[in-house]
C-alpha cells in the first residue's frame, strides 16, 4: 500500500507549496508551472507530467477531505495498516 502522506508531501515539492495552502493557491501555482514547463512552450513532458499529477491528487485531497497537509490530519483521513490495530485491546 502506497503511503498518503509521503505522495501528499511529494506533491506539494513538486509543485513547490508549502503545507498549508487554499485549494486558489495550488490552482496559481499549477498555472503558473503549467505556463513553465509545457512541452510546447520547451519544456520536459516528463516534468509536465509530474507536476500534473500532483495537481490532480492535491486537490481530489482538498475536495475530499480538509485544506491541510500536516501529518496529523493525513493520518486521520488515510489511517493505513496500523488502523485496525489502534482499536484491538
Amino acid at each position: 500500500m502506497r503511503e498518503p502522506a509521503k505522495e501528499l508531501h511529494r506533491a506539494l515539492e513538486i509543485l513547490e507549496l508549502p503545507k498549508f495552502i487554499t485549494k486558489d493557491d495550488i490552482k496559481k501555482q499549477y498555472r503558473f508551472l503549467a505556463k513553465k514547463h509545457h512541452p510546447d512552450l520547451g519544456g520536459e513532458a516528463q516534468k509536465m507530467e509530474e507536476i500534473n499529477y500532483a495537481y490532480k491528487l492535491l486537490m481530489k485531497y482538498i475536495e475530499e477531505f480538509r485544506y491541510t497537509f500536516d501529518e496529523n490530519e493525513i493520518s486521520r483521513q488515510h489511517p493505513g495498516g496500523d488502523y485496525a490495530q489502534r482499536f484491538r485491546f
